[in-house]
């Protein structure tokens, strides 16, 4: 579902990504670790086309997403889009529109679903993460993981074949983290291709097929949670391990 090759991307002398390879097969859950700063979100972006990075090959749902550097064209970059569903950290619902609205707005607008459809097919996610409820509220009356799994249910309205997730928890108080979380391994169970950048060290551990381990802007490891928990082959791995579950803030390694 997702083909990376030798993915090198830059900002003028800072080099973000260095060479990465990674597969994403049909309902594996791939969770990428590591520092801040290691270059997974710029990873993860590139996954969709809000990154262009120079060089390298990017293979989406079977479809070349960046040839060697060339991002798609406009059209079918968008049609790819429609595939590959994104939540990010920080919500991005829209403010004057209510919880529905907000989910069914993208296969209103962009796939032309009629309205009485795409609001049957809005309260039927909306009840799938747990806010069916919340229709008609407005997004300023929400806390933080209702936000999330509000975005979470927009991005599923597309119908993808694949879900980014870019550390969708790390904006919301520690005791919201559980709610949005829940969501996400439910549809891990379903089969949902998924591919999360995430600091929830529980959620990779339980969840993830596999586990990648980016540092400084390269891949060091990549095995099953089993094996990167407790037997990971890497020191910069075990360091960053032991400062994640000891809380310890990371240091200049990031």
């Amino acid at each position: 579902m997702i083909r990376i090759s030798q993915l090198h991307k830059s900002y003028a002398d800072n080099d973000v990504l260095k060479g990465i390879d990674l597969e994403v097969d049909q309902s594996q859950v791939v969770v990428v670790i590591g520092p801040s700063g290691s270059g997974k979100s710029t990873l993860l972006r590139c996954c969709n086309g809000l990154e262009v990075a120079q060089r390298g090959t990017i293979e989406i749902c079977g479809e070349r997403l960046l040839d060697h550097g060339t991002l798609l064209a406009e059209k079918a970059l968008n049609r790819l889009r429609t595939q590959v569903g994104m939540v990010f950290q920080s919500f991005n619902l829209f403010p004057h529109l209510s919880v529905l609205d907000n989910v069914t707005i993208g296969p209103r607008t962009l796939r032309g679903m009629r309205a009485e459809q795409a609001n049957e097919q809005g309260e039927a996610l909306l009840a799938k993460v747990g806010l069916a409820a919340k229709a008609t509220a407005m997004p300023n009356s929400l806390s933080g993981g209702q936000k999330q799994r509000v975005a979470i249910a927009r991005a599923l309205a597309m119908e993808p074949r694949v879900m980014l997730f870019d550390e969708p928890t790390s904006a919301l108080d520690p005791e919201l983290v559980g709610e949005v979380l829940q969501v996400m391994k439910l549809l891990a169970k379903e089969g949902m291709t998924m591919m999360v950048v995430t600091h929830e060290m529980g959620f990779a551990r339980d969840m993830a097929d596999r586990v990648v381990v980016m540092d400084q802007g390269s891949i060091i490891e990549a095995d099953t949670p089993d094996v990167i928990f407790s037997r990971p082959k890497e020191e910069r791995t075990r360091s960053f391990l032991q400062a994640v579950l000891n809380s310890v803030p990371l240091g200049a390694s990031s």
